[in-house]
């Protein structure tokens, strides 16, 4: 075992929040992945296929890399444009160690995401005087 995988694994038994965020991400690579995988099997580059689906090159690109968020009609579109058909199934999540949320959710500026687990700091007004 490698020492990355050897430090993944060591994090994700010590940092619930690392291990989900690990299974989250992982989930979301493999759905670009396969969508890839199949293009390639098919011969067809991304801008054959963006033609196909009458849409740009970068956004199959970007369905590729950062599969996050992806509509399952776009899913179809790309699946049917490829020759093939989408299968969707919904399998126990005991098919691995039980890598729940993190309990906690806060919001974090930027791109509208949570960050589970972390806390904010509260803000306190003072006046003049330097008093709360």
């Amino acid at each position: 075992m490698s020492d990355l995988k050897k430090y993944v694994e060591g994090r994700k038994k010590r940092d619930p929040e690392f291990a989900y965020g690990y299974y989250e991400g992982y989930e979301q690579f493999r759905i670009g992945m396969m969508i890839r995988e199949a293009r390639e099997s098919a011969g067809l580059s991304q801008v054959e296929l963006a033609k196909r689906l009458q849409t740009k090159k970068s956004a199959i690109s970007r369905i590729e890399n950062h599969a996050e968020d992806i509509k399952l009609s776009t899913l179809e579109r790309v699946a049917s444009s490829l020759g093939k058909r989408l299968k969707v199934s919904i399998v126990s999540i005991n098919r691995r160690k039980s890598i729940s949320k993190p309990s906690v959710d806060v919001p974090v500026t930027g791109r509208g995401r949570y960050r589970p687990g972390k806390k904010r700091a509260k803000s306190v007004a003072y006046n003049k005087a330097g008093e709360k």
